[in-house]
């Protein structure tokens, strides 16, 4: 005897032994947290500090490293489709679907993280430098798909009920602030070295060891993620569903499609915000104590956001309380470019309080995706977590690709000076442009993304709850 739903069942007998299953518990958040700390200890050190290591220690200019990040990017993208296709058609098993993927792939992941920083690339000729940061850059990103995939898409397999499911995203979203926090403020204090002149320059060989430090840790807490989820939302396919309706589905999620917009939008500022602050405190403030800061509140004010996130989407709902934060964000930095503020302090509190709305959404989408997953089912009656976590997973790649893109031609345009030594004394109007940068690009992303949510995403908090109660009836959790 089977349940049947659409193209998905489950047997009784299976029931029986869900029913073992401990209930979603503190033990879920801890270790849905920790996954998104381990990611982030690599993704803090990669996406923030991979740019300045390439332009001012191996001294390949920023043009160049633009078009490395966004290739690469492109192939990730395609890379995290297929990766979600194949943990939607993997073999169910006693662990689950996708917990299998973080115990097999922590290893070469956090390996090929050491390998972008091993020092001995800065003596290559710049030919051979290019072609061991492009080879490189390349697996790194195949590798990560390789784990985010699949640790994305267990968030909707941990647990149905869609309180659970924002307090899952609200707990990746600390863990995320932790590994990026940590990772923001403790990097530009170590990596720096002072030149024979008396001037700070960043070290190679310093950042070699930084990079075994992260991933270290990233390793462990990939462990703890493993040993501490369970996938209760475990659903067996009947039979594969044909490419041609899998893509007809995807088609026909709305929600899906606005949120891949929104998400290009979203992550070409977190990433353009890393690099951009970066540069800002690098050059234009020239203080690496006021940069890790900065860095800090990029990750730090979605931890002081958590307590207050489920209260919010709770009255409000998750569409209407993101669109609202992501509005004032925006007003925040263009009031900040026309003041054109001198004080890096002074530019500390403003930054901190437009962070906040940034904050709020980052928070919030996960809990998103798995609403956008629900819908899928809910519309096409096919449940493929995997494939639409790797579909939207390819829109926040597309994001990171135009964002390397962006920064590295941004520079090269505005004139930044690439370097071999630790950096180069840069113009006072390249200066003045990497100010403009740091303040309009966001302004312009984080207004972007909330029009876009407003105009176009169906799921209000209305329409997720009725979701949510039909899509209960339809699956057998456990």
């Amino acid at each position: 005897m089977r349940v049947k739903a659409g193209d998905m069942s489950l047997d009784i007998e299976e029931e029986h032994e869900l029913s073992k299953v401990a209930p979603f518990s503190l033990r879920d958040k801890i270790g849905y947290m920790s996954g998104d700390l381990a990611n982030c200890f690599i993704l803090g050190l990669v996406n923030s500090f991979l740019m300045i290591y390439y332009t001012n220690v191996l001294g390949v200019s920023g043009a160049v490293v633009g078009s490395l990040f966004f290739f690469s990017r492109i192939i990730d993208a395609f890379t995290d489709v297929t990766i979600g296709r194949m943990c939607d058609v993997s073999v169910l098993t006693k662990e689950g679907r996708f917990r299998p993927w973080i115990r097999r792939m922590k290893w070469p992941f956090c390996l090929i993280t050491i390998i972008l920083f091993l020092p001995f690339t800065n003596s290559l000729p710049m030919g051979g430098k290019m072609i061991y940061i492009f080879i490189t850059y390349i697996v790194f990103g195949i590798f990560l798909s390789a784990i985010n995939i699949p640790y994305g898409s267990m968030a909707a397999a941990i647990s149905s009920e869609p309180e659970d499911r924002v307090v899952l995203s609200t707990y990746r979203s600390v863990g995320s602030a932790i590994g990026g926090a940590s990772t923001g403020f403790l990097i530009p204090i170590f990596m720096y070295v002072t030149a024979a002149n008396g001037q700070q320059v960043i070290s190679g060989n310093r950042f070699f060891i930084i990079s075994i430090i992260c991933a270290s840790l990233a390793f462990l807490f990939y462990n703890v993620t493993y040993q501490m989820t369970t996938e209760r939302v475990q659903v067996s396919k009947s039979e594969p569903v044909k490419a041609k309706h899998l893509v007809s589905g995807m088609l026909k999620n709305r929600a899906l499609i606005i949120l891949v917009i929104v998400d290009v939008f979203i992550v070409i500022n977190q990433i353009l915000a890393g690099t951009n602050m970066t540069y800002l405190f690098n050059d234009y403030f020239q203080n690496k104590q006021a940069l890790s800061i900065a860095l800090l509140f990029t990750y730090g004010t979605v931890a002081v956001l958590a307590p207050f996130a489920s209260k919010l989407t709770s009255k409000f709902g998750k569409k209407e309380a993101s669109i609202a934060a992501l509005i004032l964000s925006s007003a925040l930095y263009v009031l900040m470019f026309f003041l054109k503020i001198s004080n890096p302090w002074v530019y500390l509190v403003f930054l901190f309080v437009a962070t906040l709305g940034a904050g709020l959404f980052n928070l919030m989408v996960w809990a998103f995706i798995t609403d956008v997953i629900d819908y899928h089912q809910w519309t096409t009656g096919q449940r493929e977590d995997g494939t639409v976590y790797g579909v939207n997973s390819f829109a926040r790649k597309f994001g990171q690709a135009c964002a390397g893109a962006i920064g590295g031609i941004m520079l090269s345009i505005i004139g930044y000076q690439a370097s071999t030594t630790g950096g180069a004394i840069q113009s006072p109007e390249v200066i003045d442009r990497i100010y403009t940068l740091a303040n309009l690009v966001p302004a312009a992303c984080l207004l972007i993304s909330a029009l876009i949510l407003f105009f176009g995403y169906p799921l209000n908090r209305d329409v997720t709850e009725r979701m949510g109660c039909e899509l209960r009836e339809i699956n057998k959790i456990r």
